[in-house]
């Protein structure tokens, strides 16, 4: 079973059971070695400098961000 398959059944299942689920996959997170998050995050950072260079993505600034947050508070 692939991961969209997977993927695919888990969102059909209760809330709670997705809840449940979940919690389970972020606990096991914490047992990652250094290196093996450091390489999660490089992958990470990879795939997101796609986006941008691909055009899927749009930046921000972080003025634009601020404005963004100072709307949501008022």
């Amino acid at each position: 079973m692939n991961i969209q398959a997977i993927e695919q059944e888990v969102l059909h299942l209760p809330i709670e059971e997705r809840a449940r689920l979940a919690e389970k996959l972020l606990s096991s997170l914490d047992v990652l070695s250094e290196q093996e998050i450091e390489k999660l995050w490089l992958v990470e950072a990879q795939r997101r400098a796609s986006e941008i260079d691909n055009g899927t993505v749009r930046l921000v600034s972080a003025e634009e961000v601020e404005r963004k947050i100072q709307a949501i508070l008022q």
